[in-house]
């Protein structure tokens, strides 16, 4: 079966595609600790299997989850040599942070002003090919978890990043048609 445009059919893309799933979330998790200075074993996805343990009441620490990757426009198809086209993609990453602990709220406020230095953002697009859109209100929503009541605060950040994936379509080089004027 072909993979190009030469033959009909399906294409699929080639080469490298953008991170989803657990890449995406080890990005976000080393963005989160990178600003708020949290240890590995303290920032981690809301929703993996197996799910991890969580910290012992008394320390702060954050779950966090991607929760939308809305895709706005139409993508652009730029052919970049005569054998591959690339599709251009503008998409939103939206995180939800939720941070636990007696630290809970210092963390969440210091991680939302801290995103917005520039060499965080800087870092973050370097890093993650990701650029900071916004950052919402802090929601304080205390949770119960193993008959405790444990401080949660909960902070919604959007960021944004350009997808690129080549296809093998080819380009029109030399076709077998006549071009008249009408003269």
């Amino acid at each position: 079966m072909s993979n190009d445009s030469t033959a009909p059919g399906y294409l699929t893309s080639v080469g490298s595609s953008p991170e989803y799933d657990e890449k995406l979330e080890r990005q976000i998790s080393r963005w989160i600790r990178g600003v708020t200075g949290l240890g590995a074993k303290l920032v981690f996805p809301r929703w993996t299997d197996p799910q991890p343990s969580i910290p012992k009441n008394g320390i702060t620490w954050c779950a966090f989850g991607v929760t939308t990757m809305p895709r706005g426009g139409t993508p652009a198809n730029v052919q970049i040599s005569e054998a591959q086209s690339e599709q251009w993609t503008w998409e939103q990453v939206t995180v939800i942070c939720c941070f636990y602990g007696p630290g809970g709220a210092a963390t969440a406020s210091g991680f939302r002003e801290g995103i917005y230095v520039d060499q965080n953002a800087s870092a973050l697009q370097r890093d993650a090919g990701m650029y900071l859109i916004d950052a919402g209100t802090i929601y304080n929503l205390p949770e119960l978890i193993n008959n405790q009541w444990v401080r949660r605060y909960d902070l919604t950040v959007t960021l944004s990043r350009k997808n690129i994936r080549t296809f093998n379509v080819k380009s029109i080089v030399d076709g077998n048609v006549t071009i008249s004027t009408g003269e």
